[in-house]
């Protein structure tokens, strides 16, 4: 039971005068890592550090990033919303919108267990243009944020982790747009079963160099076949993706002229030839 794991964690005005006193006394933190801050804690670290780069906020809320406007130099960024057994905190749209628009310079950004929507994607893709790399990791998305992803012109790699779901509800194709400056794809210990959003996946991330796939459940031929639209790929990485057979993985391989590394690990359906 997560309020159990809630109640055992030090109260939140402990977590803050912690802070302040770290603050205080490191002014030129360029990494913090904190549990459980509220928005004055991370306003005492952001007027006292303004070098600080990269900042880990777990157990993270909306109303804690009302602090995070302030900390205009950070570059790397990790929320951890809720996370199942240990506490659950909510991160929506009025959060990432108040991140977007606080943190400019955002080159990495991971989401996991965040709510939010199409509107907070598109916030972060029209205020954060330096963005370089976005990890969503079991997230907890409104059906549509795929398309979204679009207004991240200059996004680099695209990482989903231990997704239980992709989008489910994609609208109308040509609303989804592309990621033309997308090189690499990341899936792993994801849910690859619906095949509307795994096609709607490779579509956009279409111009990818690199496709890594781990441990993913319900990646069999079938869905693998999608990725034949990615025909810029030079480098694949699969592993531990069970249903994937030799000929589903041959049918895709030999359309892509341009791929120059291929590592297979663990698919047990694959020979070796």
């Amino acid at each position: 039971n997560w309020y159990n794991c809630e109640e055992n964690m030090l109260p939140v005005e402990v977590i803050d005068n912690g802070l302040s006193a770290l603050a205080g006394a490191c002014p030129n933190l360029r990494r913090v890592q904190v549990i459980g801050a509220s928005e004055m804690g991370l306003l005492s670290v952001a007027e006292e550090c303004p070098t600080l780069q990269e900042l880990e906020l777990q157990r993270c809320s909306d109303n804690v990033l009302r602090g995070i406007a302030a900390c205009g130099n950070l570059q790397i960024l990790k929320l951890v919303g809720s996370v199942e057994g240990f506490y659950g905190s909510v991160v929506s749209d009025i959060g990432l919108t108040i991140l977007a628009q606080g943190c400019k310079r955002l080159v990495k950004l991971e989401l996991c267990g965040c709510e939010g929507s199409f509107d907070g994607i598109k916030a972060i893709g029209k205020c954060c243009q330096m963005l370089e790399e976005l990890t969503l990791c079991d997230h907890r998305m409104d059906d549509g944020w795929l398309a979204a992803v679009s207004y991240c012109e200059n996004l680099k790699t695209l990482r989903l982790q231990s997704c239980k779901r992709i989008d489910l509800n994609l609208g109308v194709d040509e609303y989804l747009g592309s990621f033309p400056a997308l090189q690499r794809l990341h899936l792993q210990k994801c849910q690859l079963r619906d095949k509307k959003s795994v096609s709607a996946l490779f579509s956009v991330c279409r111009t990818v160099r690199e496709i890594i796939i781990q441990d993913c459940w319900g990646l069999d031929n079938g869905m693998f076949g999608f990725a034949s639209v990615c025909r810029c790929v030079k480098l694949l990485h699969i592993e531990g993706c069970s249903f994937l057979t030799t000929e589903g993985l041959d049918s895709v391989i030999h359309s892509w002229k341009e791929l120059q590394s291929l590592r297979v690990v663990s698919l047990l359906s694959v020979v070796n030839h």
